[in-house]
């Protein structure tokens, strides 16, 4: 790869259904600072805001990168949980930029992979990544988002997807019956159904369903605090349930790509209990791959502890564009 002599800042912004945050990146040694949030629902058009963004730091940027939590794979962007719409070469144009980067928000939270440091992230079970191996990156949330990442040629390119609307697979009788509830229910059930904030109460209420009670109407705050202070039995269940089946499908992700670089865990919600989470049986049920146990073993899990990887990420993707090395 050859290297941009060119020293400078670049426009770097996450964007989600409420909020956006921009900050300003140093290309040549990745340092990211001058970091605001604004609300989205303030501003009529994201360039609106990041043009005052921009008049209010007395800097005038050539390249900038937003990562933002929608398809960005055409030039038409529309997001899924908010109002803003637009072109990227209208905007870029608008803005004055030289190099105007939109990436989904899972490929910019896969390209922060390789600039966490051991203070941004915790390791669980496995042994030591290996340097240039696949890597893969999944997150329950409002959904589940999955991505890989490989190294080709000197650089990180990110694999993007759907994976976490693959269809769940039960592995014990609990998850059967969750699964054969939310299927007279929905549908198609994906993992997804499970594996997020929202699925925290489904899985909640398929047990409910098992032991013959009827379910309350929680949140998944309300099945989280009602299961780490004890007062609901079914809610420690479910938390349970929620971390095997986390592990289960974390070591399928491992096993699509030997990814020996790392499994990944990112979004906010494993942070919120990871006592419970570390004397679960997720990497127990991560490892409970058959005839492949050994090979899935071998494979470190990683939680996401940064608090900003999607601003993290799209200052690489954008570095890395400009011809520095991550």
């Amino acid at each position: 790869m050859k290297e941009n002599k060119m020293a400078g800042f670049g426009l770097i912004a996450d964007v989600g259904g409420t909020n956006i945050r921009l900050a300003l990146v140093e290309l040549k040694t990745g340092e990211i600072g001058r970091l605001k949030k604004y609300l989205c629902a303030d501003y009529p058009s994201i360039a609106d805001v990041i043009s005052l963004y921009l008049k209010e730091q007395q800097e005038t940027v050539t390249q900038a990168c937003v990562a933002i939590a929608c398809p960005t794979d055409k030039d038409w962007i529309a997001m899924t949980n908010h109002s803003w719409a637009f072109s990227k070469k209208e905007v870029q144009e608008q803005l004055g930029f030289e190099g105007f980067h939109v990436i989904n928000d899972y490929t910019g939270i896969a390209m922060s992979i390789p600039t966490l440091t051991d203070e941004q992230k915790i390791q669980v079970g496995g042994g030591e990544a290996k340097t240039g191996a696949p890597i893969a990156v999944y997150g329950p949330g409002t959904g589940l988002g999955v991505a890989h990442l490989i190294h080709h040629d000197s650089e990180y390119v990110c694999i993007p997807g759907e994976g976490g609307h693959v269809e769940f697979a039960a592995n014990d009788e609990k998850e059967a019956h969750v699964l054969a509830f939310l299927q007279k229910r929905l549908g198609h059930v994906s993992a997804e159904r499970l594996l997020s904030g929202p699925g925290l109460v489904n899985i909640y209420e398929g047990l409910m369903d098992m032991h013959g009670k009827t379910a309350e109407t929680f949140e998944p705050s309300d099945v989280t605090t009602r299961g780490l202070d004890g007062s609901c039995p079914v809610c420690v269940e479910a938390m349970e349930v929620f971390c095997r089946a986390l592990g289960s499908f974390g070591g399928n992700l491992a096993l699509n790509m030997s990814t020996f670089g790392g499994v990944y865990i990112a979004g906010g919600i494993i942070t919120r209990f990871m006592d419970f989470f570390n004397n679960s049986d997720f990497r127990k049920r991560f490892e409970d791959k058959g005839r492949f146990v050994d090979f899935v073993a071998k494979v470190p899990v990683y939680i996401i502890t940064e608090e900003q990887p999607g601003l993290q990420g799209a200052a690489a993707y954008l570095r890395q564009s400009n011809g520095y090395r991550i």
